[in-house]
């Protein structure tokens, strides 16, 4: 198996177990929040599936953008499977994106965010597109866990 077949192991095997969370969330949770600050259950998921849209065309871009029009931005919230219905043409063009990428172009292109504070190579972006999913489903599941809502298993 070769980099970029492990990176797309990778982004499959994380979005599976966020949906396994996800699905788990019970629809009269889906405003609730631990604090005023924070974002609500679905608006989480949301910010998950529309972050990986930004950074697909950042990707793209190979830096920040400098207008992001976001398709999800005016839709009201109403369910996961709402929510990953719409998402799956992005996702499915943002993971044909990482195919089409060789073991090469992981170390040699660059990803320019200094706006962020950063360039990092594509092959530490991706991961760190992952990584910010994970860190998202860990929220949920300490939301979960605060609001007393059973937690799925998601080491299977």
């Amino acid at each position: 198996m070769n980099s970029i077949s492990l990176i797309l192991l990778h982004f499959n095997e994380v979005r599976r177990r966020s949906i396994k969370v996800w699905t788990s969330i019970p629809e009269n949770m889906f405003g609730w929040k631990p604090d005023d600050s924070a974002l609500t259950c679905i608006e989480m998921v949301r910010h998950v599936l529309e972050s990986e849209h930004y950074y697909h065309l950042a990707l793209q871009h190979r830096g920040s953008l400098p207008h992001f029009d976001s398709p999800f931005e005016h839709r009201s919230y109403t369910t996961v499977q709402d929510e990953l219905e719409f998402a799956e043409p992005y996702r499915n063009q943002f993971l044909e994106t990482i195919a089409a990428f060789t073991e090469s172009d992981l170390d040699e292109i660059q990803i320019d965010r200094s706006d962020a504070g950063y360039i990092r190579g594509l092959g530490d972006m991706l991961l760190r597109i992952a990584y910010h999913e994970s860190v998202h489903m860990g929220q949920l599941l300490d939301y979960l866990r605060t609001a007393d809502i059973p937690r799925v298993r998601i080491w299977d």
